[in-house]
């Protein structure tokens, strides 16, 4: 565990020296909340939620699969291609205290992006913060599982591309396909029923609706697709996705390029 914290550390401060992947990590939701907040700003939602309250829970929502799935999928993907994986397999380091490191920096990073988008929403755009500790328990185990499953899922997906450069062109769409479906650039109810069914798949609904519960208005549950925020079924669906997560990348997960042999 101690090699894994120092490994955590190590990430960190190789994380905040790339300034375009920083600002991308924890500018992007910001700005778009900024942007759905400013086009749909004469707009009220069921039971009188603005927009900059609406897609709030959305943001952070993405935000969090940003800083989990998509950039260890990449980061890892680009550190295979260059070998580092290679060198690092053939120190005394284990590879838990490799994966300690990057669910690590995962942990970091979104608690910092969540601090500042919350900072921005509640001070610029006038959010309301939840001050319910029932409200922040709920929202303390949707973050858990939500940033486990989403690392987990980004450490499978990393053997996808078929080489650092194509990491990006290969994750990138796959996660923008996952935030249009889900609720995070769209009212979720105002969504066709088929897609919200595919949505219903994948584990960035679950994490968007569950956000949703935390910082909407109680009454906007009625809103919901059946009504309720399905925090029960969240927890499974987001439970489920962990443990799949982490079946397959024990079995597909390799140090070295697949024509490296």
């Amino acid at each position: 565990m101690k090699v894994g914290l120092s490994r955590t550390g190590l990430e960190v401060r190789q994380f905040f020296r790339e300034r375009e992947q920083l600002i991308f990590t924890f500018f992007f939701p910001i700005v778009f909340l900024g942007i759905f907040s400013a086009v749909f700003s004469g707009t009220d939602f069921a039971g009188g939620v603005n927009a900059a309250t609406y897609f709030t829970p959305g943001m952070i929502a993405s935000g969090i699969f940003l800083t989990s799935f998509q950039s260890l999928s990449i980061t890892i993907a680009m550190e295979r291609d260059e070998g580092l994986l290679k060198r690092l397999r053939g120190t005394p380091m284990s590879p838990q205290s490799y994966f300690v490191g990057k669910i690590g920096l995962v942990l970091v990073t979104s608690v910092l992006q969540f601090g500042l988008l919350l900072a921005i929403a509640g001070l610029l755009l006038g959010v309301d913060i939840p001050s319910e500790p029932s409200k922040w328990l709920h929202f303390l185990w949707i973050f858990v599982l939500g940033t486990a499953s989403g690392s987990v899922l980004g450490i499978a997906f990393s053997v996808v591309p078929k080489s650092g450069k194509a990491a990006s062109a290969v994750v990138t769409p796959v996660v923008l396909l996952l935030q249009f479906i889900s609720g995070v650039y769209f009212v979720y109810s105002s969504l066709p029923a088929w897609m919200r069914t595919v949505a219903e798949i994948f584990p960035l609904k679950w994490l968007a609706q569950g956000m949703r519960s935390v910082f909407l208005p109680a009454g906007f549950e009625a809103n919901e697709p059946g009504g309720s925020w399905q925090l029960g079924l969240g927890a499974i669906m987001l439970s489920v996705w962990l443990v799949v997560g982490l079946v397959v990348a024990q079995r597909v997960f390799r140090w070295t390029r697949r024509d490296a042999g």
